[in-house]
């Protein structure tokens, strides 16, 4: 598939117990329905060609010679489909009956895997009827076809090399040693279950997580097929949980009760990036596997690229449900806040100095330095906050500045620099009326020079204010606010400084602090180094360099998973839709990319800072760039857009 999506299913037929021939038709309709949705991959329940609940009837020799009648029916009903189907049933070798699922595609069976893990405690009695599963494959004769039975087989797409298929039956989930540990470590990229787990209170809970668990460790796809509605209900009842998972994220499942099909596409190139980069990820065990290829068309042919269904979020920083994310908020202003308390205690430091500007970044930079005194038990008055105001300086920001450090009870200091910048100015013989980017550099360097000298009379310790998304576009002044002490947002996406901002304000118990973070959080975000126009903002960053959302998101696609940009940007436009059309899109992507490389002199020499999530840009950690690496490949991607 274009860009490595492929669209999987996990399908459960309404079934008669026993009834292979009618089972086989409602089988059929659910693939002829796949087909027409464009799905690659469909798996059924445990057992469904015959149902799970025949009890002896699984020891008749009619019953199974139906099923591997309707097996061999199925496989020539694949023929000259684009999927790959997943079915089960009984079946007989060397005189022992096992639980198999049999793997279909392009009229042929592929290969047999049986079921490893055979219950037999509570309401399964499975041990009565089936052996369990042999590991290393033998070579059989099926139904006239030669093809290998056993747990090691893998089947792999010549079409899309990244589709690697494991196989394993319900129980083999719910051990301690999966089968499926053993497929992903020799290469399985998706793993398939046929299930027919019964339902009880609460286990549709525990099977979700389970699931999901198991995607995340193996860094995999993960299908879960449920038996449902036509399974004898002597005993028990069968709810059809049907889940579909990428990765420890669920991307689908079905409503209980309802027999059905669902589908969503798995993103096999972002298994492969997880997986290059956990260079722990091979175990130490590896077994050899019997690796049976297969192809959709013969000779050269590509996948054709199919709309997406799955949810692309435009924030992938911060998560949508508000309790999740006032988790994360917390979580991240403790990591700050730690990662502060522990530089200063062991540096014995009981003075922090940061400027406060009215802005975002710095709002976030004392909220969390005052964390981090509570934490260390120290006097309030040791944060010094200092504000320098100067030709950019709007009167909304100057005020919000001098009541938040009221608001907290630090040390306001008011430095204005206007006059050392001009002196500044007449010294390097530069005309204040060109107000480029000597003009606006200038004032940056004056105030962290303002700050650095604060800092050195009362012993204290300057802390940084700047987001990853400035340090990723370079949207710093060299050695002016680029450089701190210790830079607690180091790696706090602009995006999440809102709601981290937010998150302080609907928390604070002094209704004044929280009416100043809204103001503050209602301001354009501006540097302010250009004169305002009529009192107001005339300086907005993201009408220069981008709309943060936007730079935010390609940042998160770029280093977690290292996509391709042409990927990166069909994602975008999905996410995005309607409020960025496709051209707006593009060129602030390629301007991401130009900065993005040509920055990275800046990140090489960041402050210590804490990493917070899973995309940090500090030179020590994430992001080993060399600074003059070159944009072109990206860039020539880009321009055949």
């Amino acid at each position: 598939m274009k860009h490595g999506f492929l669209r999987v299913a996990a399908a459960t037929p309404v079934i008669k117990v026993a009834d292979c021939r009618y089972n086989t038709e409602k089988i059929k309709e659910l693939i002829d329905i796949a087909c027409k949705k464009a799905i690659k991959l469909i798996v059924f329940p445990e057992l469904s060609i015959t149902g799970y609940t025949c009890g002896d009837l699984f020891l008749q020799d009619t019953l199974l010679r139906g099923a591997m009648e309707s097996v061999k029916e199925l496989a020539e009903f694949t023929k000259g489909k684009e999927l790959v189907v997943v079915v089960g049933f009984p079946y007989i070798v060397k005189g022992k009956l096992y639980n198999t699922a049999a793997v279909l595609q392009g009229g042929k069976v592929l290969g047999l895997v049986p079921k490893m893990s055979i219950p037999n405690y509570t309401e399964f009695y499975e041990a009565r009827h089936f052996t369990s599963g042999i590991l290393d494959p033998i070579s059989i004769n099926f139904m006239g076809d030669e093809i290998y039975f056993g747990s090691r087989i893998l089947f792999q797409c010549s079409n899309l090399p990244e589709f690697i298929l494991g196989v394993e039956i319900c129980e083999d989930l719910w051990i301690p040693q999966s089968p499926s540990i053993e497929h992903c470590i020799a290469g399985a990229s998706i793993i398939v279950n046929l299930s027919a787990s019964d339902e009880l209170t609460g286990k549709d809970v525990f099977r979700r997580e389970l699931v999901k668990s198991q995607s995340a460790r193996l860094v995999c796809g993960y299908l879960y097929a449920d038996a449902g509605e036509g399974e004898s209900t002597t005993d028990v009842v069968f709810a059809g949980h049907n889940l579909i998972a990428e990765n420890g994220i669920l991307l689908i499942e079905t409503e209980t009760f309802e027999n059905g099909i669902i589908s969503s596409e798995v993103d096999l190139g972002k298994l492969k990036s997880e997986r290059r980069r956990m260079h722990t990820y091979l175990g130490q065990n590896y077994q050899p596997y019997q690796v049976i290829p297969f192809a959709f068309q013969e000779g050269e042919y590509e996948l054709p690229q199919i709309e997406l269904s799955r949810y692309i979020d435009p924030a992938p920083f911060v998560p949508s449900n508000k309790t999740e994310r006032d988790k994360r908020c917390k979580d991240i202003i403790n990591i700050q806040a730690m990662g502060l308390k522990t530089r200063l205690a062991h540096i014995g430091s009981k003075c922090a100095v940061l400027g406060i500007s009215g802005g975002l970044d710095s709002t976030l930079a004392l909220l969390v330095t005052y964390k981090a005194f509570e934490m260390l038990g120290l006097d309030k008055k040791g944060i010094i906050a200092v504000t320098m105001p100067c030709f950019g300086t709007t009167d909304r920001t100057y005020r919000n500045a001098i009541a938040l450090a009221d608001c907290l009870g630090v040390t306001l200091k008011e430095v204005p620099i206007k006059d050392a910048v001009e002196l500044h100015f007449k010294d390097i013989e530069h005309d204040i009326n060109q107000q480029d980017l000597t003009y606006e550099n200038s004032q940056a360097r004056e105030r962290t020079q303002v700050l650095m000298d604060i800092a050195s009379k009362y012993n204290g310790f300057v802390v940084g204010t700047g987001d990853m998304s400035e340090l990723a576009l370079g949207w710093a002044t060299y050695n002016g606010d680029h450089m701190s002490m210790y830079g607690v947002n180091a790696s706090v996406p602009k995006t999440l400084v809102r709601y981290l901002v937010s998150y302080f304000a609907d928390s604070a118990k002094d209704s004044r602090l929280s009416v100043v973070l809204t103001d503050i959080l209602d301001t354009p975000v501006s540097p302010e180094l250009l004169p305002p126009k009529d009192g107001e903002i005339s300086q907005k960053t993201e009408d220069i360099v981008g709309p943060y959302e936007l730079h935010d998101f390609f940042l998160y696609y770029v280093l977690r998973f290292g996509f391709e940009p042409d990927k990166i940007y069909r994602l975008a436009k999905i996410a995005f839709t309607p409020s960025y059309n496709d051209k707006i899109i593009l060129k602030w992507l390629k301007v991401f990319y130009q900065r993005f490389f040509s920055q990275q002199f800046k990140r090489s020499c960041l402050p210590d800072g804490p990493k917070v999530g899973s995309v940090s840009v500090s030179p020590r950690g994430d992001l080993r760039m060399p600074s003059d690496a070159s944009a072109a490949l990206w860039m020539r991607v880009l321009d055949k857009l």
